[in-house]
């Protein structure tokens, strides 16, 4: 399962053009339909009920997400520079990692929507696509100076 809207949505969706960060994704899985933050052990991880779709890395250079079984050795194998299979004890889960800075701001913005998508009811995962038919991206709120932390905005 390769991410539904492959490309560029207009790098709405980050900061920098090249390389993914926790913030990067982190407002979009705040956003998604009944997904929630949690910190385990000091990792962030969003929740779909008692699901964990996606989880970061004590260090925050990994992304780990829902992933079906059977096409996670295909994704692998065909970027394995970005991709690679969970630690053998998580091998029974529809999960992969992946490298943040070996992927693209959009493209982990898709594999986070995708995964979210694994733990929802089919409608609720088609209204999200009525409202964001370009994929996800448009509605990351703008963030700068004027709204950091020293004026009351969230960083």
């Amino acid at each position: 399962m390769m991410p539904r809207n492959s490309g560029a949505v207009g790098g709405v969706c980050a900061y920098a053009p090249d390389m993914a960060t926790v913030e990067d994704v982190r407002w979009l899985g705040s956003s998604l339909e009944r997904s929630y933050e949690v910190f385990v052990r000091g990792r962030l991880k969003f929740r779909v009920g008692s699901i964990v779709y996606v989880a970061f890395s004590l260090d925050e250079t990994e992304m780990g997400f829902g992933f079906p079984k059977e096409e996670r050795a295909a994704l692998v194998a065909s970027t394995p520079e970005k991709f690679h299979l969970p630690r053998e004890s998580e091998m029974r889960f529809n999960w992969v990692e992946s490298s943040l800075a070996e992927l693209d701001p959009v493209e982990a913005c898709e594999f986070v929507v995708d995964a979210w998508r694994l733990c929802v009811p089919k409608k609720v995962s088609a209204a999200y696509d009525l409202t964001h038919p370009g994929g996800p991206g448009p509605d990351r709120p703008e963030t700068g100076p004027a709204d950091g932390p020293a004026n009351g905005g969230e960083r």
